[in-house]
């Protein structure tokens, strides 16, 4: 009998390892190990967690029409989950365990011991690379180095990619062994959980919202994406974190519904940003030191974060007193996502104008994103602070106030999410403590000046920089 481990690739289509293991000659069971533990070290979103869970009951139906049963374990840590892997496996006469690589240190870890673990057991780890379009290594740059900077990797990587296939696997032979006394899902699932129920969960809402995004709104999307107030964006970033899709069946169905011709611009620049995911997915492939809370850049060693405790109790809150940031935090901390380019907005608010650590922002970030992934979010927060790999320069700092009036003119977003300020006038909503009739209005004055942190931020980065 075989084994496929599922971790973040929670799907059934295009899945490279399950495909593998499946001969169509010897039983398959399938399996998912819950690692509470872990799990709170990586800063695991209840929101996530949650969106895992149900997303599991769906995979598991769509297991038992392959005759693959999936069964669900508990352990605290990744060694405890190798550990009754391989227990598994004896028990039940399982020779092979296949799985799709994550490129986090942590995860890499986790498969380097079991391969070696189940090799003292007789039993042999088949590992693949599924989580990217083009695997980690295979874009290098004339030198035969990784790219540190997006824009010559997007340009290697678009020379090489050829064509996206998505495969469905077959059916497996039946599953005839009895695995009773283990625990139900339910049971397992013992992470703290934030209800998703506004994230449909099937196989075939999340093809169906793929589908609408790739045929009518990719078109607008380079004009909408940082619009915050309409729906622009896919919203398919939660299913590609937890692996309910893949990259792959994105760009097919991008080049499917073009139908032979050029793709649109705003298809284009989608097409870019999934681009931007690979990008950072290689990175941390290559730079190890990223998973473990350390900046790209060697003068980031030097930088000195003098903000206060209160401040990032603010931001968090969305109680800075800037309409456009606190907007943003609401959205975060009630429905578990953010838009995209509120995330540069925030980010750039907490490291240079409150002078926080990145690593604060970054964290509270993934303990409240339905979409985190690791690679992704550190990439945005360093680049954000100046601090990561083809990060924006550090003297180039948002202003707040400019930033809402760009991408929110109208304020619609701000009292969406801020109703306290409903009744601002157009003319002050985005600095509405200039509004004469201020005093009455429930919303905090601004925590800082941002003319009077830019400068001190300046001072900081240079400071830092002149040491190496």
């Amino acid at each position: 009998m075989k084994l496929m481990l599922f971790n973040r690739d929670l799907r059934t289509i295009d899945n490279t390892a399950l495909i593998a293991a499946i001969d169509g000659v010897t039983p398959v069971v399938a399996c998912f190990i819950v690692t509470p533990q872990q799990w709170a070290e990586h800063d695991l979103a209840p929101i996530q967690a949650d969106l895992i869970f149900r997303r599991l009951r769906e995979l598991e139906n769509e297991l038992s029409a392959l005759n693959i049963p999936l069964i669900v374990a508990s352990t605290d840590n990744f060694d405890g989950a190798n550990q009754w892997l391989v227990e598994f496996c004896a028990k039940h006469d399982v020779g092979d365990i296949y799985l799709n690589r994550d490129y986090e240190f942590n995860e890499r870890q986790r498969v380097e011991q079991l391969e070696a673990l189940a090799a003292k057991n007789g039993v042999n780890v088949h590992a693949f690379d599924d989580k990217c379009m083009l695997l980690p290594g295979s874009v290098l740059n004339k030198q035969g180095g990784y790219f540190k900077v997006f824009t010559p990797f997007r340009k290697a990587w678009q020379n090489q990619f050829s064509k996206a296939e998505v495969v469905k696997p077959p059916a497996s032979a039946p599953c005839i062994s009895d695995f009773q006394g283990l625990h139900s899902l339910e049971e397992c699932f013992t992470y703290p959980r934030q209800d998703s129920s506004q994230y449909h969960v099937s196989t075939d809402s999340i093809l169906t919202r793929l589908r609408q995004f790739s045929d009518e709104s990719v078109r607008n999307y380079h004009n909408e994406r940082d619009i915050p107030a309409i729906d622009g964006t896919s919203q398919l970033s939660p299913y590609l974190a937890i692996g309910a899709l893949s990259v792959r069946q994105c760009i097919a169905r991008l080049y499917y519904d073009a139908e032979g011709e050029p793709l649109s611009e705003g298809a284009q620049v989608w097409l870019s940003e999934l681009i931007w995911r690979e990008f950072y997915q290689h990175l941390i492939h290559f730079e190890p030191k990223l998973s473990k809370h350390k900046g790209y850049l060697e003068w980031e060693k030097g930088l000195r974060w003098p903000g206060e405790d209160v401040w990032f109790e603010r931001w968090c809150e969305g109680k800075t007193g800037y309409p456009i940031v606190d907007a943003a935090m609401q959205q975060l901390n009630q429905t578990g996502w953010m838009h995209n380019r509120l995330r540069m907005i925030v980010a750039s608010f907490l490291t240079k104008d409150l002078n926080i650590d990145w690593r604060r922002g970054e964290r509270y970030f993934m303990s409240k994103l339905v979409d985190g992934d690791f690679a992704a979010n550190n990439g945005g927060w360093q680049w954000c602070a100046s601090t990561g790999c083809d990060g924006q320069p550090y003297f180039r700092i948002f202003n707040p106030i400019t930033q809402g009036e760009r991408f929110d003119a109208q304020g619609e977003f701000i009292r969406t999410w801020l109703p306290e300020l409903s009744d601002v006038p157009n003319k002050f909503i985005h600095k509405p403590w200039m509004w004469p009739h201020f005093d009455g209005v429930a919303y905090p004055a601004p925590i800082v000046d941002h003319k009077t942190q830019r400068e001190i931020t300046l001072a900081l980065y240079k400071e830092a920089k002149d040491q190496y």
